[in-house]
């Protein structure tokens, strides 16, 4: 079985809002600064050049289990 995708990378964790809030902070300065987003993973440093323009896609969910947002960044 064969697959399309050259690299998928999935984290999930538990934050407080403050570091979540750091955690974007970061995410936006280096797309604003940079042109490129930067980040390691079991010690493995990736950085992945951004272009001008993207599409971006926002999901909120609210249910009676909980609330949602998702937001999708693609090029």
């Amino acid at each position: 079985m064969s697959s399309d995708k050259l690299l998928e990378i999935e984290t999930e964790e538990t934050l407080n809002r403050e570091e979540l809030a750091a955690r974007l902070h970061e995410l936006a300065d280096s797309l604003a600064r940079h042109n490129e987003v930067s980040f390691n993973r079991g010690g493995i440093p990736y950085r992945i050049k951004v272009p001008d323009n993207v599409e971006v896609e926002v999901e909120l969910e609210i249910d009676g289990d909980g609330t949602s947002l998702e937001i999708e960044i693609s090029w």
